[in-house]
């Protein structure tokens, strides 16, 4: 026997695969369906779909980023860590990138519940 297992294996370029996974998506039919209509395997067109999927996520996401930042003026000058550490003031900086600056007679319970809200964000 030389392999042949009597299965035609076709190979649909990008431009085909994204017609019929449009197609697909407006057809209203189920994957197992419109697979055996369409002469295209289940697994392939789950693969593409799911690829789909993910570039409209990350495309979303990025436009998402961009909307969500807003351009800032500040009234006035900026205390940089340098200068609060020639104060004394203990610093803390979350992993998110929050800065909080404790001035002396801070309340540790309420800087723990402060740092806590902070890394929810």
């Amino acid at each position: 026997m030389s392999g042949d297992s009597g299965v035609l294996v076709v190979r649909r370029g990008r431009a085909e695969i994204e017609r019929l996974v449009a197609l697909y998506l407006s057809s209203g039919m189920g994957r197992s369906e419109f697979s055996r209509r369409h002469g295209i395997g289940l697994s392939t067109l789950s693969r593409h779909l799911k690829k789909r999927r993910i570039q409209q996520s990350e495309s979303r996401s990025k436009e998402v980023d961009r909307s969500r930042l807003l351009p800032v003026e500040l009234a006035t000058p900026v205390a940089s860590i340098a200068d609060a550490e020639v104060s004394g003031s203990p610093i803390v900086l979350s992993i998110n990138g929050r800065r909080v600056e404790v001035v002396r007679g801070f309340d540790a319970e309420t800087l723990a519940q402060l740092v806590t809200v902070l890394e929810r964000l």
